[in-house]
């Protein structure tokens, strides 16, 4: 991999190559050609002052006859007057605060000067114009001239100190003193879907004026990003079969029959549909990776609990796995719930089929661990629930043959191949993750690709409205107040609501459950503080809804403590519960019918429909407010304004990525690495994602190694390195 200092030469390449490094992360020079141009400017050849006309966007190259600076009259700031010559005559340039420029457009210096011809008291000028210097060195000076006088000026992205034109004679100098560089797609691939060579891209990318010719060349260089992620996905696919699993077949008369006689319901026909599915491979030896993403209410658990019975029934264990103690405390009350009588093995009046529900999390007490422990591995817990205390060294289960992980996006693959280790006579367990944030296909195919993906989008019956309003308290707040009095409303007609907030307190920033889809930091502006359940809750409980029976629930209350109160909310002892996002997911409490969302744009799109889904769940209607300071037009505001206007979280989903940049869906937000994905877009680009996963596939069957294809082996290397691979399975 060529050093940039090796591609770049001179003074200004040293300089240019350090920046490149500080700035942007560019430190080779396959870095700097992966910099692609976010958009390619009109300059158009240079132009005459004589015949400038105005509208026009133009680039002249010219001398500065004089710069000056003053005081504005009517507002604070500078202004900054030059005029420049170009042996026909002489153009107005205009600044605003600039003070420096004097200094710098001193007269007699050569330069380009870009921008829109505007007319000023009857005078052509210039209102803040690029420029770039020429003088100097004279080969040097004829050589960005040359440069930027060509009629489609890339512009890259680029910082403050690192301008957009610095890294165009960068890219520039590299094709100069480099040949092209090997290409890592083969040939036969290339020609199968009339793919230009690499090289021949990259300078069509960075050095064309051919829009055309661009997007061909574009097309190309998407591919490179989609092969990268595909062929990674298409080996863990791979390995992820090459143990065999577990048979589970379907027993006749066992414990699943027996649960699904006595549903006191009808199973939606999606949830009939993916059951059958799992049912079937369950029964094989080829190991279930499959995800199941649902709408929220959409009945995954009655789904999962049905598989994890036809592995009981064939003599193994299912362990379900939570991402906090509250879910997995909440997904066991609610197994035993709908088993009834069938969870309740060995015990007086259990039903004659039966298994034992476990329950491990790091905060149970000892003696209710031991057992939870031995229960694991005697195999006298058919289904073990709990939270990472399950991948514990010490946990060892009888014969497991099933692994349910609950939003799959809170645990990473490291997680899950340790559950996958602990399976009988060298087996692997089948695995079947869920999550009620959907996923747009292309995600699925990009993010989630080792993963085969199921979707339950129709509501069981039974299930109630919710509607969604906007609470805008810094244009009306009285709304506020409304907000309180619909809260006591609903508790005197027998009913519960949830308040929500940002942050635990006591804290500076947010920690642990309190964080949110990469919002919950900071609002409009950043300047004030998210707001802070122990903040809020006194002034909840002298003020607005004094009276009522208030509790408090954050990840940093002790486990009992946690129980004790999702309990007490559950059974109704408790009116009101303010709390983090650790009521986020799982939480089932059919009586709760009011989602009070404070400071709602510090949570994502996704969080939000999650949390909203917390209401509704019984007879009564459920109304969510999304309270909120940002002011109408902002993007924040935008986003919950869509949030209020739909409850279809396929369609949230899609606007989600929509409001996202592309690359962080790889993760360049939470590794603070550049993204992996520059021109790929898992919106618009569905047809190619999907060619390049077949290809992907087809190599990866014939060459699981890479060994034949090297181009390709470090294609995915460069692209998608460790660090990114592995955040695919996180998120």
């Amino acid at each position: 991999m060529v050093r940039m200092d090796e591609g770049l030469e001179g003074p200004l390449g040293r300089k240019s190559a350090a920046a490149l490094a500080a700035q942007l992360g560019l430190h080779t020079i396959a870095d700097l050609l992966r910099h692609y141009p976010r958009r390619y400017a009109d300059q158009g050849q240079l132009t005459p002052i004589a015949g400038l006309t105005p509208g026009e966007d133009v680039t002249v190259v010219a001398e500065v006859r004089s710069c000056t600076s003053r005081r504005m009259q009517r507002k604070n700031g500078t202004i900054q007057n030059a005029k420049i010559w170009d042996g026909t005559r002489e153009l107005d340039l205009t600044f605003f605060n600039q003070r420096h420029l004097p200094t710098v457009l001193t007269p007699g210096r050569q330069a380009l000067f870009a921008g829109k011809v505007t007319i000023y008291r009857s005078t052509l000028q210039l209102t803040h114009p690029s420029f770039q210097l020429l003088d100097g060195d004279s080969d040097r000076a004829a050589a960005k001239l040359a440069e930027f006088s060509r009629p489609l000026i890339p512009v890259y992205p680029a910082t403050k100190d690192l301008p957009s034109w610095t890294i165009q004679l960068c890219v520039r100098q590299v094709f100069d003193v480099l040949d092209d560089p090997e290409d890592p797609l083969p040939a036969s691939l290339r020609a199968q879907h009339r793919l230009p060579a690499l090289g021949a891209a990259l300078r069509a990318v960075h050095r064309s004026d051919d829009r055309s010719e661009i997007a061909v060349a574009q097309h190309r260089l998407k591919w490179d990003e989609a092969m990268a992620v595909q062929l990674t996905l298409a080996r863990r696919r791979r390995e992820a079969g090459q143990r065999p699993a577990p048979a589970c077949p379907r027993r006749d008369g066992g414990l699943a029959a027996a649960f699904d006689a006595a549903l006191p319901f009808t199973l939606t026909g999606g949830q009939r549909q993916v059951g059958e599915l799992l049912a079937t491979e369950l029964a094989g030896e080829h190991p279930v990776n499959r995800l199941l993403q649902g709408e929220v209410g959409s009945g995954k658990t009655v789904v999962a609990l049905r598989a994890m019975l036809q592995v009981v029934d064939a003599g193994r264990q299912a362990v379900l796995l939570a991402p906090t103690e509250v879910l997995a405390a909440q997904h066991a009350r609610s197994l035993r719930a709908m088993l009834g009588d069938h969870g309740r093995a060995d015990e007086l009046g259990s039903a004659e089929q039966t298994t034992r529900i476990a329950l491990l999390t790091g905060s149970l007490p000892a003696k209710a661990r031991k057992q939870a422990l031995l229960d694991a591995a005697s195999g006298a817990a058919g289904i073990v629930v709990g939270t990472h205390a399950l991948i514990q060294d010490r946990v060892s289960f009888a014969d497991l043959g099933l692994v349910v992980v609950d939003e799959q996006h809170r645990f990473g693959v490291e997680q899950r191949d340790a559950l996958r280790g602990r399976a009988a006579d060298g087996t692997s367990p089948h695995v079947l993750v869920m999550t009620a944030t959907p996923i747009p296909r292309t995600v699925a195919m990009t993010v989630y690709g080792d993963l085969e993906v199921s979707a339950l989008r129709e509501l069981p019956q039974g299930r109630s409205s919710i509607s969604t309003t906007v609470v805008p308290v810094g244009e009306k707040p009285g709304w506020l107040d409304r907000a309180w009095r619909r809260i006591t409303e609903e508790v005197a007609a027998g009913r519960q609501a949830y308040v929500v907030c940002p942050r635990i307190g006591d804290e500076d920033a947010a920690t642990g459950d309190s964080s949110s889809d990469g919002d919950a930091s900071g609002g409009e502006d950043g300047t004030r503080a998210p707001l802070a359940v122990l903040d809020l809750l006194p002034q909840l409980a002298e003020g607005p809804l004094a009276g009522l029976r208030l509790g408090v629930l954050h990840g940093r209350l002790p486990g009992e403590e946690k129980d004790a109160t999702m309990r007490s909310f559950a059974d109704g002892g408790i009116d009101v519960l303010v709390a983090t996002t650790v009521v986020e997911v799982g939480v089932d409490v059919p009586n709760a019918t009011v989602m009070v969302i404070m400071d709602a744009q510090r949570f994502g799109i996704s969080q939000l429909h999650q949390l909203r889904g917390r209401v509704g769940r019984g007879v009564h209607p459920g109304l969510c407010l999304l309270v909120t300071d940002s002011p109408e037009g902002t993007v924040t505001r935008e986003r919950l304004d869509a949030v209020a206007g739909t409850n279809d979280g396929f369609e949230l989903a899609r606007l989600d990525l929509e409001l996202r940049r592309e690359g962080d869906v790889l993760g360049a937000m939470q590794s603070g690495r550049r993204s992996a994905l520059k021109l790929l877009s898992l919106l618009q680009d569905e047809g190619l994602i999907g060619q390049a996963r077949d290809a992907a596939q087809q190599v990866v069957e014939a060459d699981p190694e890479l060994t034949g294809h090297p181009g390709l082996a470090r294609l995915a290397a460069d692209l998608l390195d460790e660090e990114r691979a592995q955040f695919l399975d996180k998120v």
